[in-house]
């Protein structure tokens, strides 16, 4: 059994682990309100909109995590706006965002004279996390589960029933604008795990995967946050025994557990 703990006698990967965790927990437990809501592609726009200001931040030797953190934060109040405005449907304004921004983040790359040196954005590298990025990540995934603790209720009620919740007088709007600066802040965390390119997996894919086993909001996180730090484990082993991806392979991991939690799903439903 020497083979589970001998690759955690490297601080290297100590960090990765404790980074895989904080990430994890972050999407998987706000993933499940993003699956509840319809929001997936606007997490996928977010990280691809993070790539100008990850670009920009790296040609000018600033903090990576600052520059994405900006560039998510302005997409979320204009999506935010956008869908105010109703001047057009909020997935064209998205659409939009998304691609303009991504083909600015690639125009901007290819200004870099070698794109290895960026590739760990696109892909996502956990083992390269420093204490000054577990220091971030924890920061952000405190905030997440503070926010979402003190908002339960009124989080809950307008994904179930936002009709009633209209009735009763709660501020949709105001709702719906923490949940996008939620969104950008995981977004902007998880990039340093998987990338820019996977990081809508890693936010939908164990939230949907905990909502085919039960329809509980506490029991659909648990499993949720489950499923993204185990997926996150089974990267970091990958990448040290067979020198793969670690991103790829955690959202790989996470994918397989949606596999299994639909055919659980089909199963119960035959049995009925």
């Amino acid at each position: 059994m020497t083979w589970l703990f001998e690759p955690f006698q490297y601080s290297f990967m100590q960090l990765g682990l404790v980074g895989a965790t904080l990430v994890g927990i972050a999407c998987a437990t706000l993933g499940v309100y993003v699956v509840l809501r319809g929001m997936a592609f606007i997490g996928d726009a977010l990280a691809h909109t993070a790539l100008p200001g990850l670009v920009v931040a790296y040609l000018n030797d600033w903090s990576l995590f600052g520059g994405a953190l900006v560039a998510g934060l302005l997409t979320a109040l204009g999506i935010g706006w956008v869908s105010r405005r109703q001047v057009v449907r909020e997935d064209t304004a998205i659409g939009v965002l998304f691609t303009g921004m991504f083909a600015l983040g690639i125009m901007l790359m290819s200004t870099v004279q070698s794109f290895r040196d960026l590739s760990h954005i696109l892909f996502g590298n956990i083992l390269g996390v420093t204490f000054t990025d577990l220091g971030l990540i924890g920061g952000v995934t405190l905030l997440v589960l503070m926010t979402l603790l003190l908002l339960h209720k009124e989080l809950e009620l307008t994904s179930f029933d936002p009709t009633y919740a209209e009735v009763i007088g709660l501020k949709a709007d105001r709702l719906r604008y923490v949940l996008l600066g939620l969104l950008a802040l995981t977004v902007v965390t998880a990039i340093q795990a998987v990338g820019v390119v996977l990081t809508s997996a890693l936010l939908v894919t164990p939230a949907a995967a905990a909502s085919l086993l039960t329809e509980r909001l506490p029991r659909m996180m648990l499993l949720a946050v489950l499923i993204a730090v185990g997926s996150g484990l089974v990267g970091l082993y990958a990448s040290f025994y067979f020198s793969v991806s670690s991103g790829a392979t955690i959202v790989l991991a996470c994918t397989a557990c949606f596999g299994l939690a639909w055919i659980i799903r089909i199963v119960r439903q035959d049995r009925h």
